[in-house]
């Protein structure tokens, strides 16, 4: 690799990187694993003057446990998480789409914080993130601020993040009790970069109807989304396959994917309806069990 040339720094708390970011701004980057970072200088689209290693801090590593959440420093590798008994059964959503992210080399290095801040429009972790309702907790040396999901991702590779801030955490609040979920996506190949995605919890009340339901789609906009107009279809209907299908057709009705080599906008709007509504059947599905356990 013959990147462009930059100064690097290697601090060891958090007070020295937010110091660093001050003093820098826009012309540093940080460097946590590395895996979306390193080809972007590889390959001269990012020429940062600065590089901040985060690695060697501690207080961006760990998984906590915190108020109904399940809380990620922002350096905890995917892999870690991959693993994590807690995330498989407090986060089922993530733990099921933790597996599409890149291949086990790649997992080993990237975190949870990283994939955020990247932001992606196809990776996995945003898309968890938006059909979670996840927090992110950024700060620099003028004080610390709380984002939504919703708020944290504005576009393709753009986040809310001003320039002289770090994201500190990534809390996802717990799955309830009788939400099932389903995280699906078509990719020419396993660890290559979705065509499209889909993350989808569906809650059933008493009766057995749909009381709740959350889609966010992945690699069909400038970032990962949310479908409220299928979602608020889908409450107070019970699961069918015809009801699906009506809410896969109203989920991608106004999408506008781009076309590139891998595939036109008309060929991903479909794979989008398909995946949608497969997911909403194996959301439903695991729903329906665990309201019977």
């Amino acid at each position: 690799m013959k990147p462009p040339p930059f100064e690097y720094h290697a601090p060891d708390s958090l007070e020295e990187v937010l110091a660093l970011l001050a003093e820098y701004g826009d012309e540093a980057k940080v460097l946590a694993g590395g895996q979306s970072l390193m080809p972007l200088l590889a390959m001269r689209l990012a020429r940062p003057a600065h590089l901040v290693d985060v690695n060697g801090v501690a207080d961006l590593a760990g998984t906590h446990e915190r108020d109904g959440t399940i809380a990620f420093g922002a350096m905890v590798r995917a892999r870690d998480a991959e693993r994590s008994p807690t995330v498989r059964e407090a986060l089922p959503l993530l733990a099921e789409a933790l597996p599409f992210v890149g291949h086990v080399a790649i997992r080993n290095r990237g975190t949870i914080g990283g994939s955020m801040a990247h932001a992606d429009a196809s990776a996995e972790l945003p898309a968890v993130a938006v059909a979670t309702e996840a927090e992110m907790v950024v700060r620099s040396v003028r004080g610390e601020r709380t984002l939504t999901a919703g708020e944290f991702f504005s576009g393709h590779f753009t986040t809310a993040l001003d320039d002289d801030e770090c994201l500190l955490e990534v809390r996802f609040p717990r799955s309830a009790a009788g939400v099932g979920w389903c995280f699906s996506e078509v990719a020419r190949r396993h660890g290559d970069f979705a065509l499209v995605g889909v993350g989808a919890m569906v809650a059933l009340d008493e009766g057995g109807s749909i009381g709740e339901a959350r889609l966010a789609l992945l690699g069909v906009s400038d970032r990962a989304v949310r479908v409220p107009i299928a979602e608020a279809g889908l409450v107070g209907e019970e699961p069918s396959a015809g009801v699906f299908a009506a809410a896969a057709d109203a989920a991608v009705a106004d999408l506008e994917p781009a076309s590139d080599v891998h595939g036109s906008a008309a060929f991903r709007r479909h794979l989008a309806g398909v995946t949608v509504r497969r997911a909403l059947a194996t959301a439903a599905d695991r729903a329906g069990a665990r309201r019977l356990e």
